[in-house]
């Protein structure tokens, strides 16, 4: 398998640490964002949106960071990232869509204008653009913070596909300055997911 990643980005963060994780023999492939390597004709023919990740597998091209980690996750069912009774899979993927919904979208505003901004030399941030998201990203911290109370991961005792969609998008977290002093629980997760080896080994260097 083949892994097209920017590894600095959070979507690659993510499937990243699914594979580590699953531990499963993947291939990186370097996208170079920054050098508009995803505008070429042939990353354009594995996907025509011009974003990774993406995922190569014996001719099966996948993209979408969700998708390709519940791909990637179900050739390890032991892992229990990705379950197979109906009930607890849905409610992984419920907080899958959200983070593609609601919580990534709002977090990817704080990254991009103070942390993306400076890292690709393209001037300072908008803090307006900050000051619109910052209501929305409360009250989604919120929402995410009362779920992880009485649990050690997101969907309950077990680590999911979950976990890591949603703390993809806290990597960042203080350079972005994203508002976190009000929701413990959400610092003592990603604590705890920054324990694991697999997590770690996804991080971008610094």
């Amino acid at each position: 398998m083949r892994l097209h990643v920017f590894p600095h980005s959070n979507n690659a963060i993510e499937v990243l640490a699914t594979a580590y994780q699953c531990e499963l023999p993947v291939e990186l492939v370097f996208v170079d964002l920054l050098k508009g390597a995803q505008t070429t004709a042939a990353f354009t023919a594995l996907n025509p949106n011009r974003r990774m990740p993406v995922l190569e597998d014996d001719g099966f091209v996948l993209w979408e960071s969700n998708a390709i980690a519940q791909y990637l996750a179900a050739q390890r069912p032991a892992s229990g990232l990705w379950p197979t009774e109906p009930r607890r899979q849905a409610d992984v993927a419920r907080w899958q869509f959200w983070q593609a919904a609601h919580w990534g979208p709002t977090c990817a505003v704080f990254t991009f204008e103070r942390v993306v901004k400076r890292f690709a030399g393209l001037g300072p941030a908008d803090e307006t653009a900050v000051a619109r998201a910052a209501p929305d990203f409360c009250a989604y911290a919120t929402v995410l913070n009362a779920q992880l109370v009485g649990r050690r991961w997101v969907t309950g005792d077990t680590l999911t596909l979950a976990d890591f969609a949603l703390a993809a998008w806290l990597v960042y977290a203080e350079p972005a300055g994203l508002p976190l002093d009000d929701h413990p629980e959400i610092t003592a997760w990603y604590a705890r997911l920054l324990g694991l080896p697999a997590w770690r080994k996804a991080l971008p260097a610094a």
